[in-house]
Protein backbone atom coordinates (compact mmCIF):
# COMPACT_ATOMS: atom_id res chain seq x y z
CA UNK A 1 0.00 0.00 0.00
CA UNK A 2 1.12 3.75 -0.95
CA UNK A 3 1.56 5.78 1.85
CA UNK A 4 3.68 8.44 0.65
CA UNK A 5 0.59 11.24 0.42
CA UNK A 6 -0.07 10.12 4.67
CA UNK A 7 3.91 10.52 5.35
CA UNK A 8 4.69 14.10 3.41
CA UNK A 9 1.57 15.48 5.55
CA UNK A 10 2.71 13.85 8.93
CA UNK A 11 6.37 15.22 7.86
CA UNK A 12 4.89 18.92 7.33
CA UNK A 13 2.50 18.44 10.82
CA UNK A 14 5.22 17.13 12.59
CA UNK A 15 7.36 20.13 11.24
CA UNK A 16 10.10 17.21 10.65
CA UNK A 17 11.62 15.15 7.30
CA UNK A 18 9.53 12.57 5.50
CA UNK A 19 12.18 9.89 7.06
CA UNK A 20 11.90 10.83 10.46
CA UNK A 21 7.95 10.00 10.47
CA UNK A 22 7.21 6.68 12.09
CA UNK A 23 3.44 4.46 11.09
CA UNK A 24 2.47 1.87 13.60
CA UNK A 25 2.63 -0.85 12.00
CA UNK A 26 -0.57 -2.33 13.40
CA UNK A 27 -2.15 0.66 12.29
CA UNK A 28 -1.44 0.92 8.46
CA UNK A 29 -5.25 0.40 7.66
CA UNK A 30 -6.22 3.36 9.28
CA UNK A 31 -3.57 5.43 8.28
CA UNK A 32 -4.56 4.41 4.30
CA UNK A 33 -7.73 6.06 4.88
CA UNK A 34 -6.25 9.39 6.13
CA UNK A 35 -6.74 11.67 3.33
CA UNK A 36 -6.13 15.02 5.20
CA UNK A 37 -4.08 17.53 7.50
CA UNK A 38 -6.91 17.03 10.24
CA UNK A 39 -6.95 13.47 9.58
CA UNK A 40 -2.99 12.99 10.12
CA UNK A 41 -3.60 15.32 13.73
CA UNK A 42 -5.87 12.90 14.27
CA UNK A 43 -3.78 10.01 14.51
CA UNK A 44 -0.84 11.69 15.92
CA UNK A 45 -3.01 12.24 18.69
CA UNK A 46 -3.90 9.15 19.28
CA UNK A 47 -0.07 7.80 18.73
CA UNK A 48 -0.67 5.65 15.96
CA UNK A 49 2.12 8.19 14.33
CA UNK A 50 5.51 10.01 15.75
CA UNK A 51 8.14 11.29 14.65
CA UNK A 52 11.32 9.67 15.21
CA UNK A 53 14.25 10.79 17.42
CA UNK A 54 17.27 12.91 15.70
CA UNK A 55 20.05 10.14 15.32
CA UNK A 56 23.04 11.76 16.32
CA UNK A 57 27.23 11.11 15.73
CA UNK A 58 28.62 9.36 18.38
CA UNK A 59 31.70 10.78 19.65
CA UNK A 60 32.92 7.66 21.55
CA UNK A 61 35.30 6.44 18.83
CA UNK A 62 37.28 10.21 18.41
CA UNK A 63 37.16 10.56 22.59
CA UNK A 64 38.79 6.92 22.46
CA UNK A 65 41.74 7.90 20.24
CA UNK A 66 42.34 11.75 22.04
CA UNK A 67 42.54 9.33 25.00
CA UNK A 68 44.91 7.27 23.45
CA UNK A 69 47.12 10.32 21.88
CA UNK A 70 47.25 11.66 25.71
CA UNK A 71 48.69 8.80 26.80
CA UNK A 72 51.61 9.39 24.11
CA UNK A 73 50.15 6.31 21.69
CA UNK A 74 49.14 6.85 17.66
CA UNK A 75 52.66 9.11 17.17
CA UNK A 76 54.03 7.15 15.04
CA UNK A 77 55.85 7.68 11.95
CA UNK A 78 52.76 6.98 10.01
CA UNK A 79 50.65 9.18 11.45
CA UNK A 80 53.20 12.05 11.05
CA UNK A 81 52.40 14.87 8.65
CA UNK A 82 54.62 17.96 8.86
CA UNK A 83 58.76 17.65 8.97
CA UNK A 84 60.39 17.65 12.10
CA UNK A 85 60.89 21.26 12.64
CA UNK A 86 57.33 22.04 11.52
CA UNK A 87 56.16 19.63 14.56
CA UNK A 88 58.70 21.03 17.38
CA UNK A 89 60.29 24.14 15.87
CA UNK A 90 64.09 23.81 15.99
CA UNK A 91 64.00 27.65 18.10
CA UNK A 92 61.65 25.98 20.43
CA UNK A 93 63.74 23.21 21.29
CA UNK A 94 67.11 25.47 21.51
CA UNK A 95 64.56 27.44 24.26
CA UNK A 96 63.76 24.13 26.17
CA UNK A 97 67.40 22.91 26.18
CA UNK A 98 69.07 26.43 27.15
CA UNK A 99 66.80 26.91 29.65
CA UNK A 100 67.34 23.41 31.59
CA UNK A 101 71.17 23.99 30.90
CA UNK A 102 71.35 27.22 32.73
CA UNK A 103 68.97 25.21 35.53
CA UNK A 104 71.24 22.93 35.83
CA UNK A 105 73.79 25.01 35.97
CA UNK A 106 72.26 27.41 38.56
CA UNK A 107 71.94 24.15 40.63
CA UNK A 108 75.39 23.24 40.47
CA UNK A 109 76.73 26.46 41.50
CA UNK A 110 74.38 26.66 44.81
CA UNK A 111 75.27 23.31 45.45
CA UNK A 112 79.34 24.04 45.03
CA UNK A 113 80.00 21.43 42.19
CA UNK A 114 81.68 24.52 40.26
CA UNK A 115 82.93 27.60 41.28
CA UNK A 116 81.41 30.99 39.75
CA UNK A 117 84.62 31.36 37.11
CA UNK A 118 83.95 27.77 35.81
CA UNK A 119 79.59 28.54 35.84
CA UNK A 120 80.64 31.53 33.80
CA UNK A 121 82.83 29.18 31.03
CA UNK A 122 80.75 26.89 31.46
CA UNK A 123 77.55 29.11 30.83
CA UNK A 124 79.17 30.26 27.97
CA UNK A 125 79.96 27.38 26.25
CA UNK A 126 76.06 26.11 26.67
CA UNK A 127 74.95 29.46 24.72
CA UNK A 128 77.61 28.63 22.25
CA UNK A 129 75.22 25.17 21.59
CA UNK A 130 78.49 23.12 23.10
CA UNK A 131 75.99 20.71 25.23
CA UNK A 132 73.09 18.06 23.73
CA UNK A 133 71.51 18.26 26.95
CA UNK A 134 72.16 18.70 30.77
CA UNK A 135 73.53 14.69 30.97
CA UNK A 136 76.04 15.52 28.56
CA UNK A 137 76.68 18.60 30.72
CA UNK A 138 77.08 16.77 33.90
CA UNK A 139 79.72 14.42 32.09
CA UNK A 140 81.72 17.45 30.66
CA UNK A 141 81.97 18.59 34.15
CA UNK A 142 82.89 14.80 35.36
CA UNK A 143 85.68 14.58 33.00
CA UNK A 144 86.95 18.36 33.80
CA UNK A 145 87.42 17.62 37.55
CA UNK A 146 89.70 14.53 36.54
Amino acid sequence: MDLSLQRRLAASVLKCGENRVWFDPAALEDIATAATKQDIRELIEQGVIKRKPVNGVSRARINKRKLQKRKGRRRGHGSRKGAKGARMPRKRMWILRIRALRKALRQMKAEGVVDRRTYRILYRKAKGGEFRSVAHLKIYVEQMKR
